[in-house]
């Protein structure tokens, strides 16, 4: 999916007048990153919608959480969320010890597996804010690696002033 989205996002640079070589590779992964983005909010939304309409209705922001952390993330990758912190106050840690898109990749150096491994991790930034948004909640997320297979997600809630 990370390929064809980059592919995708020169198609889209090179059609407005440009050629390839003059678009800048930072903005080619910024649309890049956009594309999995959109994508993975709509998958959220749309699974979101499908499988919590036969639930009682979430009574609080964590309840949604474990939703998202067990069910949903069953449905996705076929296994449960392995930690969940919390302090509380609108933050979110979520952490998969062994996410499945990075199960098989390896490089010949760590930095260099971390570095290809980012983009991987746009799409179920996606999801995850979709599936929020549909449920109610706006929230940021931030993904990151530090060590091959695993994955942290970092959610933080944004709360409406009235």
């Amino acid at each position: 999916m990370v390929p064809l989205a980059y592919r995708l996002a020169e198609e889209s640079t090179t059609t407005r007048g440009r050629s390839s070589k003059q678009v800048d590779e930072e903005e080619q992964r910024e649309a890049a990153f956009r594309r999995l983005d959109s994508l993975g909010y709509r998958v959220g939304q749309g699974l979101v919608e499908r499988f919590s309409r036969d639930r009682p209705r979430f009574t609080d922001t964590l309840d949604m959480i474990k939703f998202l952390c067990k069910d949903m993330w069953t449905l996705v990758f076929r296994k449960q969320i392995d930690n969940l912190k919390t302090n509380h106050r609108g933050v979110y840690v979520l952490t998969d010890n062994t996410f499945r898109p990075f199960a098989r990749m390896s490089m010949s150096s760590p930095s260099e597996a971390i570095g290809k491994a980012q983009p991987f991790l746009w799409f179920p930034s996606g999801v995850i804010r979709g599936a929020l948004a549909s449920m109610g909640i706006s929230a940021t997320v931030q993904a990151e690696t530090s060590e091959l297979p695993g994955a942290t997600f970092q959610i933080k809630t944004i709360t409406t002033k009235c």
